[in-house]
């Protein structure tokens, strides 16, 4: 009877039977732990611990970064509760909705770090600010220096590639990105990423249909 129970669990795992965890933002304890919700119970998780199938990874102000069967997901606070959806970020579909002053802002990751991105169509590359990179780790001793025109007139800057940029459940790798000392409350998500989709929008809401 246990050998075929046993026989039975494995074969649902391997048809995607078993239901990924799912979890949600509950609230942090600064940047070392944060308070999630998996499956329903509110759990106390500290960076680099794993609970119910759920490690989690970083966190920031309002959001955090946790890995589920192998895939990284990012939390916002108060969002619905999110769960692993396979693919290893090969969505297709990113869907944004305008928010104050009419820009498209999106929640994402650059190399499993979450960042905030608003969507610039006149970027030429996604841009960082060199605080961001430090955060993330980048290492822009053997990137090429630059200058790029930004609000406050032309200032230096690095370009280089970013192993992988995530939004969403879509994930794009080989991103070439600048990082300038010029004070950014965002990132710009340029078009280094945007021309690997198809742009639609009506009114409000963008739609990026990726291109395969």
């Amino acid at each position: 009877m246990k050998t075929a129970l046993r026989a039975l669990l494995f074969l649902l795992a391997a048809s995607g039977s078993l239901a990924a965890p799912q979890v949600s933002l509950n609230g942090s304890l600064g940047q070392s732990a944060a308070l999630l919700v998996i499956d329903g119970q509110v759990r106390t998780v500290r960076v680099g611990q794993s609970v119910g199938g759920v490690k989690l990874l970083e966190v920031g102000e309002g959001r955090a970064v946790v890995e589920a069967e192998g895939q990284r997901l990012l939390l916002q606070l108060g969002a619905a509760p999110v769960a692993q959806a396979g693919g290893g970020g090969r969505g297709g579909r990113i869907v944004l909705n305008a928010g104050p002053g009419g820009h498209f802002m999106a929640e994402g990751s650059v190399n499993g770090h979450a960042i905030q991105f608003m969507v610039d169509t006149g970027a030429t590359t996604v841009a960082l600010s060199m605080a961001d990179a430090r955060r993330m780790g980048l290492k822009l001793q053997n990137a090429r220096q630059i200058m790029v025109g930004t609000a406050n007139g032309t200032v230096p800057a690095y370009l280089l590639t970013l192993d992988r940029v995530r939004i969403g459940e879509v994930e794009v790798g080989g991103v070439e990105a600048t990082v300038s000392s010029a004070p950014m409350p965002y990132a710009l998500l340029g078009n280094s990423f945007l021309s690997r989709f198809q742009m639609k929008r009506e009114n409000d809401v963008m739609t990026l249909e990726r291109r395969f």
